[in-house]
């Protein structure tokens, strides 16, 4: 199995191997790298990593950053993913190897808590599967670029280490849609915040107005220069921008806005692209999407 021929290029693809002890965290670290961009193969058996290197090659650049959780449980499973790397090596990929741990103590109390068997215990004990295991991974660990020993850390926290070790400052931003809807046809399902646009003045009883929507001029200055409007969008602006920073903080990236009216045509719409517009002024990655406009 070959990753590139003699005289092609070094591949531009980045590998991260997740490993290290079972109970210590792996499956987080995994989610982390996920939602950080990354692309996540579970318990990839080790002598496939050169054909999963190959097939991010022959994405053409749309599978850059590949993470593989190796779970060792074997002498022969250790072997083929030392066998591996070494092809990996010999191909000019140097992949990067994150190795979790955690204490005896902490391992045996996850794995009573969970109420399962360790991998490597058979019929013996917890503490003897645990031994079992580091000593199979002993040269692998020495081997790893980061080791991060979970011990005393909770889901959050290790989260938060891989994105600093693996992540970038685009994988930490907030993306937020804003979705203009009308009640009239149900609340939007994946709604995290809504906003009720009722209070003001509806176009639909100018008629002149009434045939237009909330993206063209005429209904978007009749609906702005309404009294409360600019006072409701400079305030809430205001508001997103610290809830945007609150939910950054808490690694929540997607954010869904609704913005409704009665039908979701006039100021719904009108509110959406206003709003949309002073948060991109912010630095706030939006975009705009009129669910319910034309359905009238």
């Amino acid at each position: 199995m070959t990753v590139t021929e003699p005289g092609e290029p070094v591949l531009d693809i980045s590998l991260v191997i997740i490993t290290g002890m079972s109970g210590a965290g792996r499956s987080t670290a995994a989610n982390a790298m996920e939602d950080a961009g990354w692309f996540v193969v579970d318990n990839l058996p080790p002598e496939l990593l050169p054909m999963l290197v190959e097939l991010g090659r022959r994405s053409q650049g749309s599978v850059p950053r590949i993470a593989a959780v190796v779970d060792v449980r074997g002498r022969a499973f250790f072997d083929s993913l030392r066998g591996a790397l070494a092809e990996l090596d010999g191909r000019g990929v140097v992949p990067r190897i994150m190795f979790l741990e955690a204490s005896d103590e902490a391992l045996v109390r996850r794995f009573e808590n969970v109420r399962r068997p360790h991998p490597l215990q058979g019929d013996a004990r917890i503490v003897d599967g645990i031994a079992e295991e580091r000593e199979l991974l002993r040269d692998l660990r020495g081997r790893a670029d980061l080791v991060i020993d979970t011990s005393d850390k909770n889901v959050h926290e290790l989260r938060a280490e891989v994105d600093r070790a693996f992540g970038s400052a685009a994988d930490e931003s907030v993306t937020m849609t804003v979705v203009s809807f009308g009640y009239k046809y149900g609340l939007p399902v994946d709604a995290d915040l809504v906003v009720d646009c009722r209070f003001l003045p509806n176009p639909h009883w100018v008629p002149e107005l009434r045939p237009f929507t909330g993206t063209d001029p005429e209904v978007s200055a009749y609906v702005l220069t309404r009294p409360g409007a600019v006072e409701f969008l400079d305030g809430y602006t205001d508001l997103l921008k610290v809830v945007t920073e609150g939910y950054r903080t808490e690694r929540k990236r997607y954010v869904t806005l609704a913005v409704g009216c009665t039908g979701g045509k006039h100021r719904s719409v009108a509110i959406a692209e206003e709003l949309g517009s002073r948060l991109r002024k912010a630095g706030i990655q939006v975009r705009v999407v009129h669910r319910d406009m034309g359905r009238e």
